[in-house]
């Protein structure tokens, strides 16, 4: 999948992603690396990871921190669901078409694929406000700070938006919260798109073998009780050796590696 992710970031062919219903986890792997991006009105976009243990993969780590301020940090750590509007803002949709336009719209790129951009201009449709807008400042402002301990904080001491944010940050794990934290730091410094895959590979095959991650497939997938039990149960209880640990590199016989291209 991470070989898949590559390969559609640096493609030669334009991609083409319609985001027609739930655009998460996987889906945003397949559909953030291409160059045209297309929203709907039943488009729900979010990177839901950290509330089963896990972290915003498949790309997260390079596209998220590259959005504008720091709505990228906000949608890894909370898994806040937007719709088609809050996408175009934030650049993960390059256009919005109504749903009922599509098989038209697809039945015109395959006749004129030579004219992609003119095509999607002319389906183009402005879906609206974006609610985002409304909660910018403070949101750059909450998820600026240096830490997730101190952005719950500053959350904690802000609107009833900003509260609702610490709440669903409490829900997630503390473990993951900091994994994912500290992932768009290092994706955001990353020489390029492969470096970061490399990185959450290394993430993943240890993330995969904690407890949290178990313990929310369990809690949100199998039983749906929604009740995980994390561990560790805090944010303070997340030392930086146990992220150092997680993040190390892997035996070199089992790091990530790019697909190989070959030509005809």
């Amino acid at each position: 999948e991470y070989r898949l992710n590559h390969l559609l970031f640096g493609y030669p062919k334009p991609v083409i992603a319609v985001m027609d219903g739930i655009t998460m986890g996987g889906g945003v792997g397949l559909s953030a690396p291409a160059r045209f991006r297309i929203a709907t009105e039943r488009t729900t976009f979010a990177m839901p990871e950290t509330g089963i243990g896990l972290f915003p993969d498949v790309g997260g780590g390079w596209f998220l921190p590259r959005l504008p301020g720091r709505i990228g940090l906000w949608l890894a750590l909370t898994g806040a669901r937007i719709k088609a509007a809050d996408c175009l803002r934030a650049g993960l949709a390059t256009h919005h078409v109504p749903s009922e336009k599509l098989p038209e719209l697809k039945a015109a790129l395959a006749a004129k694929p030579q004219d992609i951009e003119g095509l999607l201009a002319q389906f183009h449709v402005d879906p609206g406000p974006a609610p985002v807008d409304a909660h910018r400042a403070e949101l750059d402002a909450a998820f600026g700070q240096g830490s997730v301990e101190a952005i719950l904080a500053a959350l904690e001491g802000g609107s009833d938006w900003a509260r609702a944010q610490a709440e669903a940050l409490k829900t997630k794990s503390p473990q993951t919260l900091k994994v994912a934290f500290r992932q768009l730091a290092l994706g955001l410094a990353a020489p390029d798109f492969a470096a970061n895959m490399a990185m959450e590979y290394r993430i993943g095959a240890r993330v995969v073998q904690r407890h949290d991650f178990l313990e929310g497939v369990r809690a949100v997938i199998v039983d749906k009780d929604n009740a995980p039990r994390w561990d560790p149960a805090t944010l303070e209880g997340v030392g930086e050796d146990l992220l150092d640990a997680i993040f190390a590199p892997l035996p070199a016989d089992q790091e990530w590696s790019p697909l190989e291209r070959t030509s005809r």
